[in-house]
Formats: C-alpha cells, structure tokens, sequence
C-alpha cells in the first residue's frame, strides 16, 4: 500500500465526485492539512482513516488503496471536455484487469472474432461484420450484448451523469477488444444499443486510431462510425423491405413501426431515409411537423417517442419512467452476461471468494450473498 498510489487515486475520485480538498477533509472528519498531507503523498494514511475518506468518497477502500492500471489504446472521445474522464479510464481499467484475470483463472479465454480486415466504405464494413458474425442479411440484431460477448468482445456498463460522454471503446493491447457504454437513465435504450454498433465501427473501421492521448473528435471518423451503426443495425435490403412494408401508415407511424423492429432510435431511422432521398426533401423536418401535428408538440432533443415505464437497468430498483423507448424495449434488453457468469463460476467452484466476487462486480458483500442465494440450476 504506498503513499503515492493512495494519495493519486484521492485526487482522481475527489475531482470525480466534484469535491474540494477541503470538503473532502470536512466531511472525512480530517483536518484540512492532514488531508493535503495525505493526497500529496507525504504521508500514509491509518486504516480507520481510509475507511472514513472511503465513506466519503461512497467507495470502497480498495478503490483508494490499489494501483490503477494505464490504459493506452483507448478511443476516449468526448463532446466536451469531462472532469470525469481520469476517473472513466481508471474504472475500466480496473474492470478490464478484474476480467482478464478471472478469465485465466478459469482458462475461459475466448478469443476475438472481430474481423482483422473489412472494406473502408463503412457500408461494407458493416455488411461484411454482419457476415463474419453469422447475422442473416434479413435480420435484426435482437441482442447486441450477448453478439458481442459471442464474438469475443468484453462489454462494460458505466453509469456516467453526462449527456456528452455515450462510450469508448479498449483495443486488444490493454486487454480489448472491450465496448463500454454510458447507461445514464437520461439515455434512451436506444442510444446504448447504437453506441455499442458505433464503438464496434471505430473497433474495425479506425484500428490506428486507438491512443488515449487523443482527445479530438474527428467529424469524419464519427460519421463513418455512425453509418456503420445503421447499417450493422438496419441492413439496407431488409430495411427496404419493412420501410415497404409500412407504406400504407402515416409518416410518423412508418418511423416508429420501423424503429421498433430494428430497436433503434426514430432518428437512425431518418438518418437512413434522409440518405435514401437525398438533398431533395428535409426528412428530419418532415418528421417534426408531422409529429406536431399528430401530437401537439414537436420532440425535445434528447427525447423519443413512444417512452414507457421500464425497470432499471440493474434491476435492483423500482419501475422508472423514462422520455426513451418503445413498447418492447427495456434496459435488461442491454445487458452484458459474460463476466457475472464467469463470477459464479469462480464462487461455485471455489476459485475465488464471495467477496471477491463482490468487488469484481462492484457490488456491496450482502448484494453478492444476495445474488448468490438467488442462483438455482447448474451452470
């Protein structure tokens, strides 16, 4: 336990959690020169000490005393520059090391199958990924997590307060290919499951883009991203064929009854119609009026219609509403199940410890007696 790992991850989680050395101090219990004595590494902390800041901080007293690991083939791009971003790195870092480890343990290594090589246009990229993946030209993704865990990519969930920050994606250097995606109960469903397409798309489209030094967004690798996402989601031809389908409905309906079968958002859907007709017609305004229209009123920014009351996405809380989804999606559509199968079976056959377990799900220890308790049927 040194003094400069400690002292290094108290910065990190106070200017996460938007504290000041001297709140931090206060509501510690500490004096403020001892607390400075501390994050700048003169000294080292007692035990009851680091329990107090931990409470503080709402952590758990590993998460200040460990080592973080250095991520360095990171695409980490962001609307605006997040005061969370350290944090962000250090929390997958950590998820990364807790899951390639216990993978080992388990010799339950899987592999990658993402394609080494795919066409540059992102259209046939994504036809070509769909392919490699064993997807039908014809068919929908109905689960993206459990295609990419399949495939050998490692799915993260991070619950991030920021409408600026949807996902990175990891390169198989630091331990990847992972996906992570912000599940922020102020983002549709929708938008993690397109997130998950479009960090897929920088993962085969961009490999040499992976540094977490950069932090530009580069407008034209986001828009061959985007476009593979619409793609690898709505293949062209069988979204030709519903978009036909519908063509008795009114506008409006056509968009929903599409974006429902594709479980995408209304906007990726006209996204591919706006591509379809060209400069010629403004889809995106079309859609408005029509839905001012049918409803009296337009759609805010962040909003899409047909939202429902769904469970959150752990599970572990009440029905929320939430301005997102339609009917038939709900947050335990986007869930990723590898890494909490590979912990029951470390706890079942005994290669690690409830509380191990607990902490490589970032779960309190009477959380994971819980869910253990809960478990029924072999593995």
């Amino acid at each position: 336990m040194g003094s400069q790992a400690i002292a290094s991850n108290l910065c990190r989680l106070r200017v996460s959690k938007g504290l000041t050395q001297e709140k931090l101090a206060d509501s510690a219990g500490l004096s403020r020169v001892g607390y400075r004595n501390i994050e700048s590494g003169q000294s080292l902390p007692r035990v009851d000490t680091l329990q107090a800041l931990a409470a503080a901080l709402d952590v758990r007293v590993q998460q200040i005393v460990t080592p973080v690991a250095q991520l360095k083939q990171v695409r980490f791009r962001a609307l605006k520059k997040l005061t969370t971003r350290e944090q962000i790195l250090a929390s997958v870092a950590g998820w990364l090391k807790d899951f390639n480890e216990l993978e080992d343990l388990l010799d339950a290594r899987t592999g990658s199958k993402v394609p080494g090589q795919v066409p540059s246009d992102p259209v046939a990229a994504a036809n070509s990924v769909r392919r490699a993946f064993g997807i039908g030209s014809e068919e929908p993704v109905r689960d993206i997590c459990g295609l990419l865990e399949s495939k050998g990519i490692k799915l993260f969930s991070l619950v991030l307060a920021s409408p600026s920050f949807f996902g990175l994606s990891v390169g198989p250097e630091d331990g990847g290919p992972a996906i992570v995606v912000n599940t922020w109960e102020r983002i549709s469903v929708e938008r993690w499951i397109f997130t998950a397409a479009h960090e897929l798309g920088h993962l085969v489209l961009h490999p040499g883009d992976y540094d977490v030094a950069e932090l530009t967004e580069e407008r034209g690798r986001e828009q061959e991203a985007n476009l593979f996402a619409a793609h690898f989601l709505m293949p062209d031809r069988s979204f030709r064929k519903e978009w036909s389908e519908t063509a008795g409905m009114a506008f409006v309906e056509r968009v929903l009854k599409v974006k429902r079968i594709f479980r995408v958002s209304y906007k990726t859907v006209l996204y591919r119609l706006q591509q379809e007709v060209g400069g010629d017609v403004n889809v995106w305004q079309m859609f408005q009026n029509a839905y001012r229209v049918a409803h009296g009123r337009t759609l805010g920014k962040d909003a899409e219609p047909e939202g429902l009351r769904v469970d959150a996405y752990h599970g572990s809380f009440p029905e929320s509403s939430r301005s997102g989804e339609p009917d038939d999606l709900s947050p335990s559509d986007f869930r990723g199940d590898r890494l909490s199968f590979l912990v029951r079976r470390g706890i079942e056959t005994g290669a690690v410890s409830l509380s191990r377990g607990a902490d490589i799900l970032a779960l309190r220890l009477p959380e994971m007696r819980a869910r253990a308790a809960s478990w029924v049927g072999d593995l």
